[in-house]
Parts: C-alpha cells; structure tokens; sequence
C-alpha cells in the first residue's frame, strides 16, 4: 500500500514540473514575441525622460509611465494616436501655443493695413482749372466766278480763342495716373481767318484793282471798291431789334444798304451791277464801306465779306 501512494506522488510530480516547464517556455515564448520600444517623452516644462514600453498607444504608454495629462496642455501625437515613427511623445502648453498664433496673426494683420494705407495715402486727387486754347478755322471765300487766273486775299486774319476747363486729375506717388473732364467755359470765342479767292486781274497801271479804280486817271471815276458786309435787324447786329433805319424807313432786304455820310440817304448805288438804296447809318460804316441789309442773321453770315465794284447811280 505505501509502496502503491509512493508511486502515485512521483508520478503526480513528473505531471507538475511538466507543466511548470510549459508554462515558463509559454511566457518566454510571449515576453520574445511582444517588441520593446525606447520612447521619448517630451513634458510641458521641456524636460525628456526615455521610458522602455510594449506599448503603442500614446494614451497606454503615459499611463504606464504614470504621467497625467492637464487641461491646459497638449498632446501630440494625440493620445487616441499611436506613437509614430520618431518614437516621441511631446507635451505642450496650449495657452503658449496659441498666444504664439495670435502674435502671427495681429503681426500680418498689422502689415497688411500698413501695406492697404501706404497704397491709399500714395493717391491723391486733385481739381485743377487750366485755360486752353480754341484753334480759329480758316474760311474760303469764291468770288472768282470761274476765272482761270485767281488769287486769294486774306481778309480777316485768324485769332484762337480760349476756354477754361476744369478737369479731376489723380495723381500716385506725384505721377498723374488718371484724368478727368468736368466741365468747360469758353472765354473768348475764335475769329475765323477768311481768304477771299477772287479773278487775277491785271493791269498796266496797277496790280492792285482798288487803288487803279479809285485813281483818278481811270476811265470811270465813279466806279470804286468797296469792302462790302451784310447785316439784319437783330440785337447782335443792330443793337436793336425795331428793323427802322437811320433814315426813318423800314429796312428791306434787297434794297437797304449802310453807307458813311459821304452818300446822302437816298443815294442808289450799283453794287455789282444791282440797285441799292442808301437808308442807313452804322458806327463801322466808315470810308469805303458798305452794310448790306439781309432778311435773316444767318444769311448774314453767309454773306461774309466782299470786296465789290460800287457805282452810284444818276
């Protein structure tokens, strides 16, 4: 019986060291199988500590490190992350971060403005009032009726006006860049240059067909040149507008005319070959000079002026 007990303990030993030997190769096997890294771990005041973990997750290796995590502070990677690559762990300050942040931001804020109002002070704006000229227009006249042979005469020289305009300029860094009209006035009105072409005529006393009608050696001393105008019963022309002359009578057109005093008034004269009365008066009618009567201040200045054979007739 003791012999029987005695084999029976030995043989539950063998079954015990057995499976202690399994179960120490099965924990070795594990401790083999799991890798072991060296971590790096960064805390908030910049001190690092090198802790050894099986671990991966950021969130299991501080807790297995004992290290607590503020409210105030940062994590990274975040401790739902695993560690990456680097092997590191870095705990920061978030209120540091982010006043950093915001000294970058009010920084670009601030040279963005300065950058927006050194643009709009380099513009400036200006209201300027020049005056410019108004070029004449030069007016020709025909008399020549054809004639093969012409010339022309200037009969009334050409003046430029002048008007005054105002104008908005914009001027960048002391360069005009835009401008402007707004408005204009003219001051004084051009006077047209006007060239009379007439026949070349020539003759053996002289070239000059006034000075030979009017000498006394001519042919026909009656027949002279005049500088012969038009004019009619407007303000513009008259400086009044009742159409009654100097004579007292009504004006007409194709029958008034202005003459200086040296004709008395009812005076006819021949003005290139038709019939004219003498009725009126006019302060630049003087010497040999003559107003022509028109119906209308259009046909007036339609006429002109026209240098014309006058005769006076008996």
């Amino acid at each position: 019986m003791k012999k029987r007990n005695k084999k029976t303990f030995s043989i539950i030993r063998i079954i015990i060291t057995v499976l202690a030997l399994i179960l120490i190769s099965g924990v070795g096997a594990v401790t083999v199988a799991t890798k072991v890294n060296t971590v790096d771990i960064t805390l908030a005041d910049g001190y690092t500590i090198k802790v050894l973990t099986n671990k991966k997750n950021v969130s299991e290796i501080l807790k297995q490190n004992n290290i607590l995590v503020g409210k105030d502070e940062k994590v990274t990677p975040t401790e739902t992350e695993d560690i990456t690559d680097t092997k590191s762990i870095v705990i920061s300050n978030k209120s540091k971060q982010e006043i950093q942040v915001a000294k970058v931001s009010e920084a670009e804020v601030e040279s963005s403005l300065d950058s927006l109002l050194e643009a709009y002070d380099s513009v400036v704006e200006k209201i300027e009032v020049v005056k410019e000229e108004i070029p004449f227009e030069t007016i020709k006249k025909d008399i020549s009726n054809g004639a093969s042979s012409k010339k022309n005469k200037v009969i009334q020289e050409g003046k430029n006006g002048i008007k005054e305009v105002t104008y908005k300029v914009k001027y960048q860094n002391e360069t005009e860049i835009k401008r402007t009209k707004i408005s204009e006035k003219v001051i004084k009105k051009p006077v047209n240059k006007i060239v009379q072409v007439r026949s070349n005529v020539t003759s053996s006393r002289s070239t000059d067909t006034e000075r030979t009608s009017s000498s006394s050696d001519s042919k026909n001393s009656s027949v002279k040149i005049f500088k012969v105008t038009a004019y009619c019963s407007c303000a513009k022309c008259c400086g009044k507008s009742t159409g009654r002359t100097a004579s007292g009578t009504r004006a007409t057109a194709g029958r008034t005319v202005a003459a200086s005093s040296q004709y008395k008034f009812g005076t006819k004269l021949s003005i290139n070959g038709k019939t004219y009365v003498v009725e009126d008066r006019g302060g630049a009618i003087k010497g040999n000079r003559i107003d022509i009567y028109m119906s209308s201040h259009s046909q007036a200045l339609a006429w002109g002026v026209k240098y014309l054979p006058v005769k006076v007739v008996d």
